[in-house]
């Protein structure tokens, strides 16, 4: 049975902000592309969704596909749909975002990129399309999210010290914690484990810690709430 469909079918594509933390700041994931519209221009990474696959599958495939990155944490972020933000045409993008650690994950282009880099937050050149604005809501995301879930410790290695930790929220949310305060609520929490383990170098060892999954979520299943 066929019939006539009366209204134009907007094109759906993908992209993603991958965020990481280099011990310092906040870095995010960009790709140079290799093709019009804005050629040799950064964008994130990100392309056309396929016909047979769902979108978190295409924005996996396009990670893969454009910077090499695959297996990392991935999240919805939100749709946009904003009439000329393509200038191929009528073009709706549903945005996600990905933490991950950078020292693992090398920038490393392919396909349509021809070139990928991780850049601080705070020093990005001239993005493509309407590639700020998606950024901005990612950091908005971020910002209220890290506060509430522990997500923080996707960017960080597996064992931390807490001093580590520190730096990487005060990155995130763009503000100094005091150390006292900070350390105290930190070590009331059952899921943060202090190992026998310490750094080694010139300045004093300090302890490591790692996250424990298994403790969160049990403790989240009787009714834990997390807040920093």
């Amino acid at each position: 049975m066929s019939f006539t469909y009366e209204y134009p079918r907007p094109s759906l594509t993908v992209d993603c902000v991958v965020f990481g933390f280099d011990g310092n700041g906040l870095q995010v994931l960009l790709i140079r592309r290799g093709l019009v519209p804005f050629l040799g221009c950064w964008a994130l990474p990100g392309g056309f969704v396929l016909m047979d696959e769902d979108l978190e599958t295409a924005a996996r495939r396009e990670l893969q596909e454009e910077t090499s990155l695959r297996e990392v944490f991935l999240e919805q972020l939100q749709t946009f749909g904003a009439p000329g933000r393509d200038p191929r045409g009528r073009v709706v993008s549903v945005a996600y975002f990905a933490l991950v650690r950078p020292d693992q994950h090398p920038a490393k282009s392919d396909t349509d990129a021809s070139e990928a880099a991780w850049f601080p937050v705070g020093k990005l050149p001239e993005l493509a399309f309407d590639h700020d604005e998606i950024l901005r809501a990612a950091q908005a995301r971020l910002h209220g999210k890290v506060r509430w879930q522990p997500i923080g410790f996707e960017l960080l290695p597996e064992k931390f010290t807490l001093g580590q930790l520190q730096a990487l929220y005060e990155a995130v949310l763009g503000r100094s914690l005091d150390k006292r305060n900070f350390r105290k609520k930190l070590l009331a929490l059952d899921f943060i484990a202090p190992l026998e383990e310490f750094t080694a170098g010139s300045h004093r060892p300090a302890r490591l810690h790692r996250f424990d999954r298994p403790r969160y979520d049990a403790l989240t299943e009787g009714g834990f709430h997390f807040e920093i």
